[in-house]
């Protein structure tokens, strides 16, 4: 963890620059049930156990892929954790019921991205984008996937954008049943060579103006 992390997991309210006081809200609960925090070292493994079951399948043919696939994901986790961008968050969500020991539920990235074809259409060179939102499968539709939402929300306003993207598979229909009751709307449906020729579904591309609060 560098230094600036340490200070803020010591401190939650330790002062900021500009481009990194958001993330003082991750150290604050969210329901009596979850914890919004940073991602830590000690978290990575968990975090690409999460990220690997949510979006890839352990039986199966392909079954024998799964922990070469998982550990192509902690090495990705690792390597944006050793070299952190300026505006890049991970966060988990932490079970913190009483009865429980603190386990990490579901994780989550916002990043801010250049301008690709479809982000913009005025002379911005940025914008906010969510990815790897997942969480354990024994802790869905529990609150904790829209717990990590709103957080980021809060970020990407303090980052001072006012609309935050994100993809979603369009057969994922719990997720964008999620997204869209939290207020995502539809940019566009997006198709390449694997939809047509693999038969896998296509990605849509979400976003949310952020109204300030």
């Amino acid at each position: 963890m560098n230094n600036f992390n340490n200070k803020l997991a010591l401190n939650p309210s330790f002062s900021l620059p500009s481009h990194h006081k958001p993330l003082a809200v991750a150290a604050t609960p969210l329901t009596s049930q979850f914890q919004i925090r940073l991602c830590t070292a000690a978290d990575l493994t968990s975090v690409a156990q999460i990220i690997t079951e949510s979006f890839h399948c352990r039986h199966g043919i392909w079954g024998w892929t799964f922990p070469l696939l998982r550990l192509g994901i902690y090495e990705d986790l690792r390597h944006r954790f050793a070299s952190p961008a300026p505006h890049h968050v991970c966060l988990v969500a932490v079970d913190t019921k009483p009865e429980s020991t603190p386990n990490l539920v579901a994780t989550v990235e916002l990043s801010v991205r250049l301008c690709d074809s479809w982000a913009y259409t005025d002379t911005r060179k940025s914008f906010a984008y969510l990815s790897n939102l997942a969480v354990h499968p024994q802790y869905r539709r529990q609150g904790a996937a829209r717990g990590l939402l709103s957080s980021c929300e809060k970020v990407a306003r303090e980052w001072g954008f006012k609309d935050l993207y994100l993809h979603v598979l369009e057969n994922n229909y719990q997720a964008r049943q999620l997204y869209f009751k939290l207020g995502y709307r539809m940019h566009q449906v997006e198709s390449n060579w694997n939809t047509f020729f693999f038969r896998r579904s296509r990605q849509i591309l979400l976003y949310k103006h952020l109204l300030d609060c």
